[in-house]
């Protein structure tokens, strides 16, 4: 009995009955689990690895369905078929779940303790005193510290990463057998992420709980997992010890996945997992350029900017100020006395983890914000204009958001969106918009016709070829791309990166690419500037940073960083 399988899943098969037909989104998926055990389960958006994690927990929806001939056996127990109340017993108690976002499993009505003592009466009897007791162990137990008080706390006064912990907190209670794990470090910063990994492989251990580790980072399931599994539309296409699949892949597919990652080419290379979209040259126009009076050398200055956020009292708080009954709240301190310069065609890479500092100096930098000290000029020209209502005066310095979708207006054509600045800014005619568009489309490896699509007919990765294609339309000799394939599969990452090498090189621009993923960091900048609670605490060349860290911090980022084996050094 000892060596029987925890959970063995066979021919899982869950399709989903639409109106234009059915997806097959598992299509006859077969794998064992021991006890103790941790599985990857990894593939790209759509190859159906969340699907079969909600497939063995019982939580698909119409129109989907688990279709007959499919079997999964925990500890022998067939779960396919078994009633809904039968399974609500099992659920947080035999199998637990940790999704992506922490806020799918926490109430943001209810205290932390609250919700414990709610999955904890889920499945045995418990008196108020001994659920507090219990919540304040399970929050120690994830290294959450002063648990006494935080578990009086409410989700919104965490932060992402203690959110999460609270989420694996609430998994584990029961001490179940199976925990099922779908991207809970995704969202993550990398030393947040490095924590959580150390600990679940701790709690594993302690535990003899079986992991299913669902993924797209080929490199956290390397440092985790015993064995992985490859999925792709809806197969497992290879499966293996993670050593041996992650060293000598067998299938193309998974040679691909690992092809794509920056870390396994040399840095300013093409990735050859991202090879694929023949684009055509940027459209080029002719724009009036003030006479360059600045020097290459110093063709970006950021020179001694500092940003503050405060909160706006409301008209109570104000007179409760004035009465001396309440305090001005505390301004937040985001960019601090900061000075960096940039050659012109330089890629710099700004890394930070959550709330450092990068986004905000990288809008400081692109004219969205307005430092309250210091300034911002680009080939001696300022970007801001002086006085006490300043705003952007150059179009020469553009932004590429993290979330297209949110920076594209749903409510136009692509094709608008991209035509709209040009056109403001008389760069083209009314007449030449058409064409313009259609050549930068091209120009991003888009099919030109897309244009008269709507943001939400495109993929993510398309999504963000049409916002660096709305960007660069501007023709700007400064990008700020702020971290532009963060949320993106390894491929489609792998894709944008070439298209930004090959643009750079081609209309010579000067890129500020701020990001919390060092990998691609270090593939596509010349110089890395490390930013910590609104400060840049070292920089230089990308390579001597990396391979020679002066700075505590900086050691510990690159420390926290999941290692792929057979990745490239330098």
């Amino acid at each position: 009995m000892s060596d029987a399988p925890l959970l063995q899943v066979t021919d899982l098969a869950t399709h989903f009955h639409t109106r234009n037909g059915v997806v097959k989104a598992v299509d006859g998926v077969s794998f064992a689990l021991k006890r103790g055990e941790v599985m990857g389960l990894v593939g790209e958006s759509g190859s159906g690895k969340s699907i079969t994690g909600f497939s063995i927990i019982g939580l698909i929806d119409a129109p989907g369905r688990v279709e007959s001939g499919s079997s999964v056996k925990l500890e022998e127990r067939e779960l396919v078929g078994l009633p809904s109340a039968e399974l609500r017993k099992i659920r947080g108690k035999q199998i637990s779940m940790v999704f992506q976002d922490p806020m799918m499993t926490l109430n943001p009505m209810l205290t932390i303790g609250t919700q414990i003592r709610l999955a904890l009466e889920a499945h045995e009897t418990v008196s108020s005193a001994e659920a507090r007791r219990r919540a304040v162990a399970a929050l120690a137990q994830v290294r959450i510290p002063d648990p006494e008080s935080k578990v009086d706390f409410y989700p919104h006064q965490f932060s992402g990463g203690m959110r999460q912990r609270v989420a694996i907190a609430i998994a584990l209670l029961h001490r179940p057998k199976l925990i099922i794990c779908d991207e809970p470090t995704t969202a993550l910063d990398v030393s947040v992420q490095a924590e959580i990994l150390v600990e679940m492989k701790e709690l594993v251990a302690e535990l003899g709980t079986a992991l299913i580790w669902i993924s797209h980072d080929l490199a956290v399931v390397a440092s985790l997992a015993d064995h992985v599994c490859v999925m792709r539309y809806g197969k497992i296409v290879e499966a293996g010890p993670t050593l041996d699949v992650l060293t000598h892949p067998q299938h193309p597919y998974t040679r691909g996945l690992l092809d794509a990652l920056p870390s396994r080419s040399e840095p300013g290379t093409l990735l050859a997992g991202g090879a694929g979209a023949e684009a055509a040259p940027p459209p080029r126009v002719a724009k009036e350029t003030a006479p360059q009076t600045g020097d290459a050398v110093h063709y970006v200055r950021i020179e001694h900017v500092a940003k503050r956020f405060a909160q706006t009292p409301g008209l109570f708080r104000k007179l409760a100020q004035k009465a001396g009954l309440s305090k001005a709240p505390a301004a937040v301190q985001a960019v601090d006395d900061v000075t960096l310069v940039l050659k012109r065609g330089e890629a710099l890479g700004l890394v930070g983890e959550s709330g450092s500092g990068k986004s905000t100096l990288g809008r400081v930098a692109a004219g969205i914000y307005a430092p309250d000290s210091g300034f911002v000029r680009i080939d001696d020209a300022p970007v801001m204009s002086a006085g006490d209502h300043p705003h952007k005066v150059t179009t020469r310095v553009q932004t590429i958001f993290q979330d297209p979708f949110a920076s594209l207006n749903p409510r136009m054509r692509v094709g608008d969106s991209i035509a709209e600045g040009p056109l403001a800014h008389g760069l083209i005619k009314s007449g030449e918009a058409k064409t313009y568009v259609r050549q930068w489309l091209a120009a991003v490896g888009l099919d030109p016709d897309f244009a008269d699509r709507y943001p939400h007919q495109f993929s993510g990765g398309q999504r963000q070829r049409v916002a660096i294609a709305r960007a660069l339309a501007m023709q700007p000799d400064v990008v700020v791309c702020d971290e532009p394939v963060a949320s993106l599969d390894v491929s489609i990452q792998a894709q944008i990166i070439n298209l930004l090498i090959r643009l750079r090189q081609e209309l010579d621009l000067t890129l500020i690419f701020i990001s919390h993923d060092l990998s691609v960091v270090r593939h596509l900048c010349d110089r890395v500037a490390i930013m910590y609670r609104g400060k840049i605490v070292e920089s230089g060349p990308a390579g001597q940073v990396y391979d020679h860290p002066q700075h505590d911090y900086t050691k510990r980022l690159l420390a926290a960083v999941p290692v792929l084996p057979g990745a490239v050094t330098t």
